[in-house]
């Protein structure tokens, strides 16, 4: 399988990171998807604004029954009736998940292309990814839910040099998917898909 490499220069991230991200967002109409009968969730990508941005991680607890036990992600979750929009569950999601209060501390910068898992493995699931800036890598306390939770360095998430081949079991044989391998974390799966989406955005 070929590693997708991420376009562009690595260092320095000129210009920062996060105008350019919130620059393309405001300059593009997102995808949206619909399908009946999956449920809809959403993921907060929170970016500080710092000279040397970071992007908040959980590594979720495993768990029997969790199709996403163990995985690294982004901080999110299903859609209650409760909530107004996908922001409104992504910062739910992130306070419960971490303790950080995106609805005060942190200002939403716009959603991205919804996506959907692609494994017949998992859930019926669409997903929207909302950005939120924070000034800096915040206090985070994991929940019982979270293993870890981490503040990763763009630079290092956008390095060609910490790709990796995953290699997964499945029950149709072995399978494998691009990764990134950084802070003692394995990112692949949907969140990586994630990823990637920002690098094309920020770069188209």
């Amino acid at each position: 399988m070929r590693l997708r490499i991420y376009p562009g220069p690595v260092t320095p991230l000129t210009p920062p990171f996060l105008p350019r991200l919130r620059d393309a967002i405001s300059r593009r109409t997102r995808a949206t998807l619909a399908e009946e009968g999956a449920q809809r969730a959403a993921v907060a990508l929170v970016v500080t604004e710092e000279a040397e941005p970071a992007l908040l991680f959980v590594k979720r607890r495993e768990r029997a029954g969790d199709p996403w036990s163990g995985h690294v992600a982004f901080p999110g979750g299903y859609r209650s009736a409760a909530d107004e929009s996908a922001a409104a569950t992504a910062a739910r999601e992130t306070e419960e998940e971490t303790g950080l209060p995106l609805a005060t501390a942190g200002q939403r910068v716009g959603d991205l292309d919804d996506i959907y898992p692609r494994s017949i493995y998992l859930p019926r699931v669409i997903v929207t990814p909302v950005v939120f800036a924070v000034p800096a890598r915040l206090e985070v306390r994991p929940s019982e839910e979270v293993e870890r939770a981490v503040w990763v360095g763009v630079r290092e998430l956008l390095d060609p040099g910490n790709r990796r081949p995953f290699r997964i079991e499945l029950p149709l044989g072995p399978r494998e998917f691009d990764s990134i391998e950084v802070a003692g974390l394995v990112i692949w799966g949907l969140t990586e898909r994630v990823i990637q989406q920002v690098v094309n955005i920020i770069h188209s």
